[in-house]
């Protein structure tokens, strides 16, 4: 995997982390089969819900990479709903510390809490306090872990349903990988209002398998050079899962990569004073024409200025004027037949970010499985004290 042995993975403790990026596509086509048996059980509930109240607000939540979940798919799924949804991104680490700012006693509130293992506090804490404040509340528990804290609290709880992840994505090192792209991808198809066929997902499937055959090739190239500083930028949904590539570098490297996240046009408001020439800018292009057009813009001011650094443009298909101007450009759709939108090439985009920050992580002598041995971070945060809210 990603040119790495068995051996190799194992000696420097990059098993997991390989694994479960590696197995994404598979994870993926499993998560479809599930969802499939079990979408008119979820659509009826969540019809139920519409039917009763007409508007209806859905919190997206959850802590860290589980936050960054519905940061990303807030833009796409308040573009392709209709009024009566109208969809938030707040992570719970906010809720909690100041819970009357998000929480509305009188909006009819669905709560989609996304956890890997359910069991963080915050997580919990954010349910108690929005079961407290809000007349009427509902919640979907979308996790990895059907033991977990979350997924038990709502066995018995008819304003409730657990949508489980395979068992694959409840990733067993420390950075979330299959699990980010698995709850993304259940959110996704649970709020799309077109009839679900999974066709669309065939595409991202076929050609994750690629990707994640192929992709090591690039990766062990730009690795070549020496960054100390990786910028990730991108434009909506795409902005947001820049945030979450940022962060996948930052764990897995233990903070000697900085890492930084930004929009393609707020790049230029003052954080782009970060580069230098020890530097690797990393640009996701749209899928959308008007859009792409702000992010082919910093892409040719970055690839004008002679300062050192290096940039990745990520981008749907080979492209000349692309290439032209970065020093990688890097297509993840192999096949004839296009994309839908920018969330499916998020999918896309993110296994390479994962794969970067590997072996970005292995080239410090850093284990990927577990980056923080002396336990700075841990895979279910600790030492989190949950006040009495009254």
């Amino acid at each position: 995997m990603f040119n790495l042995t068995s051996d190799d993975m194992k000696d420097r403790g990059a098993t997991h982390t390989a694994s479960e990026i590696h197995h994404q596509p598979e994870v993926w086509k499993e998560l479809i089969a599930s969802y499939f048996q079990k979408k008119d059980t979820y659509q009826e509930f969540l019809e139920t819900i519409y039917k009763k109240h007409g508007q209806v607000r859905v919190i997206l939540t959850g802590a860290g990479t589980s936050a960054f979940v519905g940061d990303t798919l807030a833009p796409e799924l308040n573009k392709i709903n209709k009024d009566r949804i109208q969809f938030v991104s707040i992570p719970t680490t906010d809720i909690v510390s100041n819970p009357k700012e998000y929480l509305q006693e009188d909006q009819p509130t669905i709560m989609v809490s996304f956890a890997r293992s359910g069991n963080s506090p915050e997580s919990v804490a954010t349910v108690e306090l929005a079961q407290k404040l809000i007349k009427d509340f509902y919640q979907v528990v979308i996790t990895c872990n059907k033991e977990g804290q979350l997924a038990k609290n709502i066995r018995n709880d008819e304003k409730s349903i657990t949508v489980l992840m395979p068992e694959k994505s409840n990733d067993k090192s420390l950075a979330m990988t299959s699990s980010f792209t698995s709850m993304m991808l259940a959110a996704f198809q649970l709020f799309n209002p077109e009839p679900f066929t999974g066709n669309g997902m065939k595409k991202v499937i076929s050609n994750a398998e690629q990707l994640v055959e192929n992709i090591a090739v690039s990766v062990d190239e730009i690795l070549d050079f020496d960054f100390n500083r990786v910028i990730y930028l991108g434009s909506g949904s795409l902005g947001q899962l820049a945030h979450e590539a940022s962060l996948k570098m930052l764990e897995l490297t233990a903070g000697n990569v900085v890492a930084l996240y930004e929009s393609s046009l707020g790049f230029r408001h003052g954080p782009k004073s970060v580069i230098n020439d020890e530097s690797l800018v990393v640009i996701f292009l749209s899928k959308n024409e008007y859009t792409r057009k702000y992010d082919m813009d910093i892409l040719k001011e970055l690839s004008e200025a002679k300062n050192g650094m290096k940039i990745i443009a990520l981008t749907e298909k080979e492209d000349e004027s692309v290439a032209n101007l970065a020093d990688w450009c890097i297509p993840v759709n192999f096949n004839d037949e296009g994309l839908d939108n920018d969330f499916q090439l998020g999918l896309l985009y993110i296994i390479f970010a994962q794969v970067l920050a590997m072996k970005k992580s292995l080239k410090y002598g850093i284990t990927p499985d577990n980056p923080s041995p002396n336990g700075t971070i841990s895979r279910v945060v600790q030492g989190v004290t949950i006040h009495p809210y009254e």
